[in-house]
């Protein structure tokens, strides 16, 4: 693998204030898609990202999110200004803004939607999987951008590799739920609630539940129930 040199204090990614929750997650990671594999239908309209959040396949868990989950949700994003209102035409549009916030190129951006849509994945499914959004040139092109990414702050970790594992897996860190293996406390910022709303707080822990009612349905359509 090529050596990456750390990034210089003008370069480095500004801390998150907290952890972002799955529905913010999918949320990001539906927008970045459609962004890089069909341009020419994004910004997303409140109706086509509701589609791509939940979409039946290249999505683990499948959720099922109404529209106002989605729109409270982007409420939280845009005062994180993580997403930006595009105003304007028949409809508004909702355009993500990670590319400036989290210092993201194109084949960062590839990386993190994939792990933000399908959690934990090899360099190697990463790379056959982001094809439309990204074309890596090998499999060392995929590691050299997910050891990017664990720069401070960090975006992604590896897990470490199970028996009878050949390949290590990554997952990203904006999630406290996220992946199988979670990340140590220090690596991950607070969700600061002191001050907030209960309204806001009540409106959270509704998405929350929301997500994860729709991790359960996921895994009891698997087991075939």
């Amino acid at each position: 693998m090529s050596y990456v040199p750390p990034l210089d204090d003008s370069q480095k990614r500004p801390r998150l204030p907290r952890t972002l929750d799955p529905v913010e997650i999918r949320i990001l990671g539906s927008l970045m898609e459609k962004q890089l594999s069909t341009p020419e239908y994004y910004p997303l309209t409140l109706n086509a990202l509701a589609a791509a959040c939940n979409q039946k396949s290249n999505r683990e868990p499948v959720m099922e999110l109404a529209e106002s989950h989605l729109e409270r949700a982007l409420d939280r994003l845009q005062d994180e200004k993580l997403v930006w209102k595009v105003l304007g035409g028949r409809a508004t549009r909702y355009d993500h803004n990670l590319d400036a916030a989290w210092q993201l190129d194109r084949g960062a951006k590839a990386v993190v939607a994939l792990l933000f849509l399908r959690g934990p994945q090899t360099a190697g499914e990463i790379r056959s999987r982001g094809e439309r959004m990204h074309d890596f040139a090998d499999i060392e092109d995929v590691e050299a951008t997910l050891q990017r990414l664990v720069s401070d702050p960090p975006l992604t970790r590896e897990i470490p590799r199970r028996p009878g594992q050949k390949e290590a897996r990554w997952m990203h860190l904006l999630s406290g739920a996220a992946g199988f293996s979670p990340p140590a406390a220090e690596e991950l910022e607070p969700v600061h609630t002191a001050g907030e709303p209960i309204s806001v707080r009540v409106q959270r822990l509704e998405e929350q539940v929301a997500a994860l009612a729709a991790e359960l349905q996921a895994l009891k359509t698997k087991l075939g129930e």
